[in-house]
């Protein structure tokens, strides 16, 4: 059997150590010191690296590609994904919430039953097993989960209920990219709560949302709650939850002077307040040979892009061929952009009109089409557009356009205005509160209410006080574990590497000692502090390799271990350690009875930002 004595004896500087000291060293084992620990640096990123966190966490070491989308966590990286995931747990249970473990597979039949198997598209994996019954590698586990309480919930009694877990899923991404913030294979918790009504869905729903805000800040990150669009989950009330990175895929209005935050999916861009003005202007047919995009046209014409006005020409799929209405002109100013999602809850499903289908309706193809004469066409309008006057726009005719055209006077008032377009900087808040700003954000957590779209479609009922068979009602929150790795990267780097948050470093402090196998001094200093620090519940390692201490420094630095203590001879001999934080621009010199309070202040003031 393993001596736990003479282990202990064969480091004679940890015998008059407390025993809790000793457990700490004993328990954590090989995790802390480097000589014993898995460490794989890298000086260069793989070519196919495209985004810094890709790059930083594979010369970092803290995965490594299998295939496209699908990547080995190592013991390194999977430390950092073991303490998000940690922290995400504790305020789960926190929270209420149950956890427990559903399979990873699931029969096809499930997804045939909601109806989402048609339309959830190709990202879903599909196989046969060897009776040739179909089955899925689960994205998510809205009808698992619906299955499991159908089968085991009865009464009012049991409700409400939330229970979540923490496991891999698998979507098949057309193109995988940016390691794990696009993967096909990802770790993620997701949490489904059921209610007996819609007040105490909103309860829970509340609850997750300030849980979401405790878990992000735990985690050491920048963030914001915005409104979001509840996209293919369905649902009514959604929220997203991004960290804060300019290399964010997903842009975010907020209002500096506000709490309000939307995706810019969802955000409301507000009617002008001003009324339209007046029509003082004649309509004019103006020569503009080859210039089809507005910046163009509005140079040439040597006015502003805002006088302008855009049609953009859609095909209503949802409508049958000869139907009226099924050709659209969406009108918005030239400066601003169509936010299809807001013109698909106008107008239901569409495309793009090809150019052949453009002619047939305007006989004229796209770059100088434009809603005058043409009353037989559907035409929705932003409220900007439908605001305007004295305005450019196509003249349905190759190489020409209008100028001073006016509503009511020139053309029919829009069949409908709507708001379809994506806001801008310095739009007003929808709150009121102010003007808009934007900024880039990651996705990492998602809240939803999904109410009873899954209940009804899988027949999750209870029975209410009456007896009476009720439906449940349902709420949905995920949270991306290693996605979050990778927008904590993109949030946290410099030059040198990774700047992890404390709370999820792979190690909080690394000791480097120099000359550890040549200094007896050192070594014991070293091993001294080591056991300390564990003592204290800091997690810290020892890099007691053979290396140069500017290799050894380097990869510290790369890792995004965010305290570095550096022992040595000449130090000690002064009775003083050299400290150094990830952030700092200079170390400095502490004294050796002081570096245990100073590290614990250090991390209690980043715990605390």
């Amino acid at each position: 059997m393993f001596d736990c004595g003479k282990l202990f004896h064969n480091y004679p500087i940890l015998e008059s150590l407390t025993a809790a000291v000793k457990s700490a060293f004993f328990l954590t084992g090989t995790a802390m010191r480097a000589s014993q620990f898995f460490i794989a640096t890298l000086k260069e990123a793989p070519s196919d690296a495209e985004v810094i966190s890709h790059k930083l966490m594979m010369r970092a070491g803290l995965i490594r590609r299998l295939a496209g989308g699908i990547y080995t966590w190592t013991p390194l990286g999977l430390r950092v994904l073991r303490k998000v995931e940690n922290i995400v747990r504790e305020e789960m249970n926190r929270a209420g919430a149950l956890e427990l473990l559903m399979p990873a597979v699931q029969p096809f039949e499930l997804w045939e039953e909601s109806g989402r198997g048609p339309k959830y598209g190709p990202e879903l994996l599909r196989f046969k097993d060897r009776h040739q019954r179909d089955f899925v590698i689960g994205p998510t586990h809205e009808e698992v989960i619906t299955d499991f309480v159908r089968k085991e919930v009865r009464s009012y009694r049991q409700l409400p209920r939330h229970f979540y877990q923490i496991q891999t899923k698998f979507r098949d991404e057309i193109r995988p990219r940016f390691g794990v913030m696009r993967g096909r294979e990802f770790l993620m918790k997701d949490g489904y709560s059921f209610h007996v009504n819609y007040a105490d869905l909103e309860r829970e729903y509340q609850n997750m949302y300030q849980t979401y805000g405790r878990i992000f800040s735990r985690l050491g990150l920048s963030f914001r709650a915005v409104a979001a669009d509840t996209g293919a989950i369905g649902g009514t009330g959604s929220h997203e939850f991004h960290v804060i990175a300019a290399t964010g895929e997903d842009a975010i209005a907020y209002c500096p002077d506000s709490a309000y935050a939307a995706n810019v999916e969802l955000a409301e861009a507000l009617a002008p307040a001003a009324p339209r003005g007046a029509a003082v202007e004649p309509m004019e047919k103006k020569e503009t040979p080859g210039k089809i995009k507005c910046e163009d046209v509005a140079e040439f014409l040597g006015t502003a892009l805002t006088r302008t006005v855009k049609a953009i020409a859609v095909i209503r799929t949802e409508l049958a061929e000869d139907a009226p209405g099924r050709f659209v002109l969406l009108l918005l100013r030239g400066d601003h952009d169509l936010n299809e999602i807001k013109a698909q809850k106008v107008i239901g499903e569409f495309r793009f009109a090809r150019d052949e289908e453009v002619e047939a309706a305007l006989g004229c193809r796209p770059g100088y089409i434009g809603p005058v004469g043409r009353n037989n066409i559907f035409v929705v309008a932003d409220r900007t557009a439908a605001a305007m006057d004295n305005f450019v726009c196509g003249a349905n005719e190759a190489g020409y356009h209008l100028t001073g055209v006016n509503w009511g006077r020139d053309l029919l008032e829009p069949a409908q205005t709507a708001d379809i377009r994506n806001v801008v900087e310095g739009d007003p808040s929808p709150d009121g509160q102010g003007q808009l700003a934007l900024c880039r954000g990651i996705e990492v957590g998602h809240i939803f209410q999904l109410r009873t779209q899954y209940a009804k479609a899988l027949n999750c009922k209870f029975l209410d006080e009456q007896g009476k068979e009720q439906v449940m009602e349902m709420g949905c929150y995920g949270i991306g574990v290693s996605r979050i790795v990778g927008a904590a990267i993109e949030q946290g780097h410099d030059e040198r590497g990774i700047i992890f948050p404390a709370t999820i470093a792979p190690f909080q402090v690394a000791i480097v000692p120099m000359g550890y196998a040549k200094s007896e001094a050192v070594r014991e200093a070293a091993d001294t502090l080591l056991a300390e620090l564990l003592a204290a519940g800091i997690d810290a390692i020892l890099d007691d390799r053979d290396e140069r201490a500017g290799s050894m420094f380097a990869d510290w630095e790369l890792v995004g271990v965010p305290h570095r203590i550096v022992v040595g001879e000449r130090g000690l001999k002064e009775g003083k350690l050299e400290y150094k934080g990830r952030g700092d621009a200079e170390a400095q010199m502490l004294a050796r009875e002081d570096i245990l309070a100073f590290i614990q202040q250090r991390l209690c003031a980043q715990a605390s930002i």
